[in-house]
């Protein structure tokens, strides 16, 4: 005969010894549980902040205080553009969350950045308008930025060069000049931030990319584009035919 195999009785539990704990359900799993089982994108904009907010051990509460404080700025870009100041003064918010939101912006815009360091930019230039806008769309001044690239169109380094007001920044072409030269750079893409969110061009604008694309010249280093950033858009000089 064939033995037949029967079923083992359960193990009794040691006094003292808890039961084995159920996996939560989708819908009461707290936000961090919900990542780690679904990805982020299910995830509400409250929720996703909540998960860097570390004041209060309830997590209702958390989510409470996000939510709070997205309206109080506005919106999510607003709330990224806050300083540390107005950003811990909201309740249950601090520095150490402030803090976390800055360091995850950064470590995006070098994700980004090491993206385009293996591509082509003439190729890719949604791949270059991504970029800057993580970079450069929710900075409260004026700022002034450059991608150097090689003889391969890869990009070597993206610098800010000049940091302005709220409405202009001084460029001066011989500081442009002389970090191309010390990057060994053969190409140039510029771009800079209206804080104002419109993105149409001023006639500084372009005097300005004439200005460096003659200086440039001269060291054999030729300017591919100026790319202005506002809020969701990003108008291309070289698109327009400008250059």
């Amino acid at each position: 005969m064939r033995p037949i195999d029967l079923p083992c009785p359960p193990r009794a539990r040691s006094k003292g010894q808890r039961a084995p704990r159920k996996p939560p359900s989708r819908r009461n799993a707290t936000p961090q549980q919900r990542l780690l089982l679904l990805g982020p994108e299910p995830l509400a904009d409250a929720e996703l902040l909540s998960l860097m907010l570390q004041n209060s051990h309830r997590v209702s509460d958390r989510i409470t205080h996000a939510q709070e404080a997205i309206w109080h700025f506005g919106g999510l870009s607003a709330l990224l553009r806050s300083d540390a100041g107005s950003f811990s003064a909201r309740p249950g918010l601090s520095p150490s969350g402030w803090v976390a939101l800055q360091a995850a912006r950064e470590l995006l815009r070098r994700s980004a950045l090491e993206h385009l360091q293996d591509t082509d930019v003439l190729s890719s230039p949604a791949l270059v308008q991504e970029f800057l806008g993580h970079w450069l769309r929710d900075r409260p001044a004026e700022c002034f930025a450059g991608l150097f690239v090689d003889n391969r169109n890869r990009v070597i380094a993206a610098l800010e060069l000049f940091r302005g007001t709220l409405n202009q920044t001084a460029v001066y072409p011989r500081e442009v000049a002389r970090a191309a030269l010390r990057l060994n750079a053969a190409a140039v893409i510029f771009a800079h931030n209206h804080p104002s969110g419109i993105a149409e061009p001023s006639q500084a604008d372009r005097l300005l990319t004439d200005a460096l694309r003659r200086a440039l010249a001269q060291i054999d280093v030729t300017v591919l584009d100026h790319l202005i950033v506002a809020g969701n858009r990003c108008v291309s000089f070289a698109e327009r035919g400008w250059l």
